[in-house]
Order: structure tokens, then C-alpha cells, then sequence
């Protein structure tokens, strides 16, 4: 199957696609902010340049998309028609790096909480969630 943009109009696209700021971050961040902790944004310093850190608690958050990253529901496990081989390589290789960082932190002593952008669906249960983990220290 063939795709139904130039390949000019596709790197447009691809290119569009932001690293951070995203709409499910900033959920994330506005419902952070407004429990009353305060973080630091993408520090260069930590492996994977974690979304969200808070370095006094020695604790940091990823807030990643479910394709992007392989979440295990239904949008996470979909993958394009159109190069199938280059999208399984690369949605793996993210998938391997995310793994090496998050051990990679661990190892240098900080929590680490990924929240997907599918759970941003249940606001309630993410609160919680991030009350449990930030209220830990």
C-alpha cells in the first residue's frame, strides 16, 4: 500500500511531531502543579531527559505516547501498513532505549514513573497514582 502524501508532505508531518510540550505532558504537568509539587522540565543531565523532575525527591516522570512507545493497549500495539519493517525497527529500538534508561536512573538512585497517554483518560486514577508516588519520600 502505498501513502496517500508526497514524500515531502510526509516529512512535514513527521517533522510536526513534538518531542516535548505535548498535550498529554502538559495534562500531566497542569495536574502536578495544581497537588502542589513543583519540578524540573526535560533535565539534559539525566538519562532519556526525563519529563518531569522533582530532585529532591529523587523521583522522575516519563509521559509517553502509547504508539510512540509500545504501550500494551490496543493504539500501542497498531502499527502502520506502509513500511511495516523500518516502523517495527524504530518502535523497537524506542522501546529498548526507554528500558536502558529507566534502569539507568534507577541505578543512580531516582524512582521512576511512566504514565501513558492512554491512562490520561481516567483522571481520578492517575491522580491518585501520582499521590502515590510523589507522596512517598
Amino acid at each position: 500500500m502505498t501513502d496517500i502524501f508526497s514524500a515531502e508532505k510526509r516529512t512535514a508531518i513527521m517533522r510536526s511531531i513534538r518531542e516535548t510540550d505535548t498535550s498529554p505532558e502538559m495534562v500531566v504537568r497542569r495536574m502536578v502543579h495544581a497537588m502542589g509539587y513543583r519540578y524540573r522540565l526535560h533535565v539534559n543531565s539525566l538519562p532519556g531527559r526525563p519529563d518531569l523532575v522533582f530532585p529532591s525527591r529523587r523521583r522522575v516522570i516519563f509521559v509517553n505516547g502509547c504508539f510512540w512507545h509500545r504501550h500494551r493497549c490496543r493504539r500501542g500495539q497498531s502499527l502502520p501498513a506502509s513500511q511495516a519493517d523500518f516502523w517495527q525497527r524504530k518502535l523497537d529500538g524506542n522501546v529498548r532505549r526507554d528500558r536502558k534508561n529507566r534502569r539507568r536512573l534507577r541505578a543512580l538512585g531516582w524512582a521512576v514513573l511512566t504514565i501513558w497517554e492512554c491512562q490520561l483518560r481516567k483522571p481520578d486514577r492517575l491522580r491518585r497514582r501520582l499521590e502515590r508516588f510523589l507522596g512517598d519520600v
